[in-house]
Formats: C-alpha cells, sequence, structure tokens
C-alpha cells in the first residue's frame, strides 16, 4: 500500500477510536449517574430513585449500543491498517425487571453489582481504544 493510502487508512482508524472514545466517555457518564442513584436507592432512596437509575441505565446502555458500533467500524478500519484487534463490550438488562418489582435490598444490589460490571467494562476498552489510538498516530507522526 502506497503511503499516502496508509496514511489515509490510518486517520480513518483515529477518527474511529475518537467516536468510539466519545460514546465510551458519555457511557461512563451515565453510569456513574446511575451508580449514584443506585446507592441512593440502596439506602432507602424509594421508587423515584429506582426510576432515576434505570432511567440513566437506559441512558448508558443507548450509548454503549452506539460505541458497540463504533468499535465495530473502528475493528474494520484497524483491518484496513493490517491490525486486528477484537473490541467489544457486553451488557444485559435481565435485572432490570426483578428490581423494579422485586424491589429490595438484594435485587439493588444486584443492579449495582452490575453497573460497577458495566463500569469496569467500559474503563477497559477506553483503555484499550486509547492505547489503540496512540500507538495509530504514532505510525504517522501525528
Amino acid at each position: 500500500m502506497e503511503q499516502l493510502q496508509y496514511e489515509k487508512e490510518v486517520r480513518e482508524a483515529i477518527q474511529a477510536a475518537d467516536t468510539a472514545l466519545n460514546y465510551l466517555e458519555r457511557a461512563e457518564r451515565c453510569l456513574n449517574s446511575a451508580g449514584n442513584w443506585g446507592m441512593l436507592d440502596l439506602f432507602g432512596g424509594g421508587f423515584i430513585s429506582t426510576l432515576a437509575k434505570h432511567s440513566k441505565m437506559d441512558d448508558a446502555e443507548r450509548e454503549m449500543s452506539n460505541a458497540r458500533a463504533a468499535l465495530r467500524k473502528l475493528s474494520k478500519e484497524l483491518q484496513d491498517v493490517g491490525r486486528i484487534e477484537e473490541l467489544h463490550i457486553e451488557t444485559g438488562d435481565f435485572l432490570t425487571f426483578a428490581d423494579y418489582f422485586f424491589d429490595g435490598l438484594i435485587a439493588d444490589w444486584m443492579v449495582q453489582s452490575k453497573i460497577s460490571d458495566a463500569k469496569n467494562q467500559v474503563r477497559e476498552a477506553k483503555y484499550k481504544v486509547n492505547d489503540i489510538r496512540n500507538h495509530l498516530r504514532n505510525q504517522i507522526g501525528y
């Protein structure tokens, strides 16, 4: 691949990494907010805090879905520059039902644990994408 074409592909990969990082950061903010509402819920916040927590969890899920799409695009761009990376984040909503209908300490604790797991996954993905992005930038002196 000629140098100009290679640099173009690397820039596209960097742009895809920036987009993924943006969605991951937005998801992290939503998860932090959901975690804060979750702590209130754990200590007797009631139905309003449960609703607020799940609203933030829904926002985080939307941002994580956008991040997954951006990570797929980044993976494709990385293939274009000869770097194959496996990037993904997993989320699930199986605890939402239990939290609404069995609102209590155990269900709240399980949801809080799920929020914490998702935050760790987002942090891990951010670290990995930042590492890839920095490597790409160094390749073209960007």
